[in-house]
């Protein structure tokens, strides 16, 4: 997938996005889940953060980047991946930057426009006849009254 990255202040093709180094934030952390001791001793899982704000992304990718993100983009305009699936530093680390990566290559991507669509003047009518049509076997389930 090519997505675009920032050159002198022009957005042009470029394949794969290069995150900004001065702009990511690397904490290693310790993992939970399954691994035995190695879990309570060693600090794998890492917690990336980068500042969405400081990247510069044109309007419609930010606005999809912050939709994306949900959950994981902080009050302070902070994305926060934490990766944990693999045993080393360096794999969750590795992980961690592709999934921000991926993300960012999703912003870019852009919804198709939506065409609004109006019912027929027949569509209509048809619907209507089926109403007219289920409401008379709805009012024929009522109880049978002797005259």
């Amino acid at each position: 997938m090519s997505i675009r990255a920032r050159t002198n202040g022009q957005w042009r093709m470029a394949d794969p996005y290069i995150l900004p180094e001065d702009l990511i934030e690397e904490r290693f952390i310790a993992a939970s889940g399954p691994g035995g001791q190695n879990v309570n001793k060693v600090a794998t899982a890492v917690q990336l953060r980068i500042n969405i704000y400081a990247l510069g992304l044109p309007l419609h990718a930010f606005r999809k980047l912050k939709q994306l993100a949900g959950s994981r983009l902080n009050s302070e305009g902070d994305l926060v991946i934490t990766a944990r699936r693999f045993r080393t530093q360096e794999a969750n680390r590795t992980d961690a930057r592709a999934r921000v990566t991926a993300l960012i290559a999703q912003s870019f991507e852009r919804d198709p426009p939506r065409i609004k669509t109006k019912p027929s003047k027949a569509a209509k009518a048809r619907r209507v006849d089926a109403k007219k049509s289920r409401a008379s076997v709805k009012q024929g389930r009522g109880k049978v009254r002797p005259d």
